[in-house]
């Protein structure tokens, strides 16, 4: 089973921790929703994971191997990662884009294996882009590019995916659908972790939180038992109330504190 480790992980940049000797061990199966406020350092804990980004202190690896000895091409054979806000310049085709998830498999000359061509189509459909898939990337909306660069993410098959905020930008609909997919890719053995805004949908798809503050672990644990109004408190400084079942758990903010507000 695929297992992916931060261990003691700090990282420094100015002078200031942005992590600070956070721990993480996860495994195929799972899908852990990485929270916190904005500048908690949930992007630079899944830059460090993915091995995009040498940590000052501590290290990360992938079934006890440091990622650092791992070459580049093996690594990319095996995780899958999607930055926050991603963006395309070039005016080429949505399926060419996602194509570019097979990077590491691709021949160096000639055309695309037709196993390929079907795990292109295949993603396009997963992520309703079947209709865009000669259009320009440069046309596309917001959420439309979004959806366009989890379908990259995803044709590979990777073991690991990284994904910065995924269901940022989407519509409710495609929101829900690509939170399902995530936890689907999860539930078929492999390792999903995700920095997730949205607790409501943290908590109905996520099988794992992981909570993060001023760059400290604020909770780690198993959805039901971790997503707490404690938790939120601790790492959001916010009121909430935690309700339902798994599958319609909702978080209810309540109130900040008073100097929170705007005048």
């Amino acid at each position: 089973m695929t297992a992916l480790a931060a261990r003691s992980v700090t990282v420094s940049r100015g002078g200031r921790a942005i992590l600070d000797r956070v721990s993480l061990a996860a495994a195929g199966g799972e899908f852990v929703a990485v929270i916190g406020p904005n500048g908690a350092g949930k992007s630079t804990l899944l830059a460090a994971l993915a091995g995009l980004l040498e940590p000052t202190t501590g290290h990360v690896d992938l079934d006890g191997e440091d990622l650092r000895r791992i070459p580049s091409k093996t690594l990319a054979l095996r995780r899958a990662y999607l930055p926050q806000n991603p963006r395309c310049e070039w005016p080429i085709s949505v399926e060419r884009l996602v194509a570019l998830g097979l990077t590491p498999i691709l021949p160096a000359i000639g055309r695309l294996p037709v196993a390929h061509e079907r795990r292109i189509g295949e993603a396009l459909e997963r992520c309703d882009l079947l209709d865009r898939r000669s259009q320009a990337v440069t046309t596309l909306s917001g959420g439309e590019l979004a959806r366009a660069m989890l379908a990259r993410a995803l044709v590979g098959d990777p073991e690991i995916l990284i994904v910065d905020e995924p269901i940022a930008g989407l519509d409710p609909r495609h929101a829900l659908d690509a939170m399902c997919r995530l936890a689907a890719y999860a539930r078929s053995g492999k390792l999903v972790v995700a920095s997730i805004h949205d607790l409501t949908l943290a908590a109905r798809y996520a099988s794992r939180i992981f909570a993060l503050a001023s760059g400290r672990t604020t909770g780690d644990g198993p959805t039901g038992e971790t997503l707490t109004a404690t938790l939120v408190k601790d790492t959001f400084d916010v009121e909430a109330c935690i309700s339902g079942d798994a599958e319609s758990r909702y978080v209810d903010y309540r109130s900040a504190r008073p100097s929170d507000h705007p005048r």
